[in-house]
């Protein structure tokens, strides 16, 4: 038990107007006076006041750290306790509802992540984007939308974002304002502080889906056809090298997670992220996340490196969550000398695009060898790119499954097996397009489907593919 103090008690704590003490603070700079943020409709003003004072009172009365080592139910019992008693000293005049939503929140502020986790509950949102403490942005269905949650101010934010980041062995500060970091779920985080954020703590979650996405329900949501998420499956199956390509938020990650699901159990798979987000189901996994720079600026491990000692842990597949950097030679290394089946996500429009990034990248990463030389290295070692799109109505798609093929001179020469075709759009601005088969009855990789005994279903896919195309 919590050492609970009665009415009288809490009254005389309130007299003492001890201030806010929540765990790990994280200061602001001090800056000049500006004009409040635009909040959207919520609650009114007093109902914030009156919170805070409930807040203050209630960190005075309470051993915080002894709330740490109690079940969630029973904290929360106490708390409640507690605060129903200091509401009644100070004769706030709240309605019983508002009252349980006022002890919610405060809940939420000690023992979760503050008005984020009503936000965090809902499975319906993809992100969570924080301006400040004054608006809070989601993304529901592809369409991003204000909500009328807000923070007490930037300083209760920033305790929360150094509350999310510390979990993973990560600070954010005024000397490190800058951090990426994940929730419990694989939910990826970043966090960008004063003074690089002007206007206070810019916090934006990526949320992980509780339910993982499969190429079934790809299909189901009109992102991929049947023969193409078969065509997939067996790309996935035989252990072709591939490359996931696409913007922001286009849904890269899930498409991973999707083709990693035809991994066979038995292979031993190694991951490098720099937030470890991807949830593989096979047993033999071991998850690598890469480490900022301490507060003297020693210790980082970065994605190459992670790549490189990879190669020294006999996997049989390799999976980066995003090449971003010079690590991009050493994952062509590793998929050109016997880990085939591995793969990767990069930001790139097209796959003739995610081509030059690679180059780009392992050109910045002062490798100095003749283009020739590391457009043929890509052409040896990718086989597939699979180009993922969010379009302008929100919606996500499929776009291009695509082979490369070899060189012919100086030029990567690659062929589509699948794209589509955006066809106009209805009343109501969603885009109609259609998934389309090119009608490669054989692509590059059929040897390899034929030694690992899927020629005949790779055959079908591609057959029912041509005839819905033709008809």
């Amino acid at each position: 038990m919590i050492g609970r103090k009665s009415a009288a008690q809490v009254q005389s704590v309130e007299s003492k107007a001890l201030p806010i003490a929540e765990p790990e603070p994280a200061r602001l700079p001090q800056k000049p006076a500006a004009a409040p943020a635009r909040i959207s409709a919520g609650k009114p003003d007093h109902y914030y006041h009156l919170k805070k004072d409930v807040f203050s009172t209630l960190i005075a009365a309470i051993d915080v750290a002894a709330l740490s080592t109690m079940e969630e139910l029973q904290a929360r019992q106490e708390i409640g306790a507690i605060v129903n008693d200091i509401v009644a000293a100070k004769k706030a005049g709240l309605s019983q509802a508002e009252q349980d939503t006022l002890l919610g929140e405060i809940c939420d502020d000690i023992l979760g992540y503050g008005p984020l986790e009503p936000l965090l509950k809902r499975d319906d949102i993809a992100d969570i984007m924080v301006n400040g403490a004054g608006q809070v942005f989601i993304e529901v269905g592809g369409q991003v939308q204000e909500t009328s949650i807000r923070f007490r101010d930037n300083e209760q934010l920033l305790n929360i974002c150094q509350r999310i980041v510390s979990q993973v062995g990560r600070r954010v500060d005024e000397s490190s304002p800058i951090c990426d970091a994940r929730l419990a779920d694989g939910s990826r985080v970043n966090v960008i502080a004063p003074p690089l954020a002007i206007d206070g703590p810019s916090l934006t979650i990526r949320k992980f889906k509780k339910d993982k996405l499969t190429l079934d329900q790809l299909v189901r949501f009109g992102s991929i056809t049947p023969e193409g998420a078969e065509i997939l499956r067996i790309i996935g199956r035989v252990r072709c090298n591939v490359l996931i390509s696409g913007g922001t938020g286009s849904g890269k990650t899930t498409l991973l997670n999707c083709l990693t699901g035809y991994i066979e159990p038995g292979e031993r798979i190694i991951t490098c992220e720099d937030a470890a987000e991807l949830q593989l189901q096979q047993p033999h996994v071991v998850r690598l996340e890469t480490r900022p720079p301490n507060i003297e600026g020693q210790g980082e491990i970065t994605m190459r490196a992670l790549v490189k000692n990879c190669l020294r842990m006999r996997p049989e597949r390799i999976i980066v969550g995003e090449v971003r950097g010079p690590e991009a030679f050493d994952l062509l290394q590793a998929m050109n000398t016997g880990h085939d089946g591995s793969m990767g996500t990069l930001h790139a429009n097209s796959p003739r695009e995610a081509i030059s990034r690679l180059e780009s990248m392992i050109t910045m990463g002062g490798f100095a060898l003749p283009s020739k030389t590391i457009r043929e290295m890509i052409v040896s070692s990718v086989d597939v790119i699979v180009q993922a799109a969010r379009l302008r109505d929100g919606s996500r798609r499929i776009t291009h499954i695509t082979e490369v093929l070899g060189m012919e001179g100086d030029v990567v020469t690659t062929q589509d097996l699948f794209v589509y075709d955006i066809l106009g759009e209805d009343a109501n601005g969603k885009l109609i397009g259609r998934h389309r088969s090119t009608g490669i009855g054989r692509p590059a990789f059929w040897d390899r489907a034929r030694y690992y005994g899927e020629e005949a279903r790779l055959a079908a896919a591609l057959d029912a593919a041509e005839t819905k195309a033709a008809a």
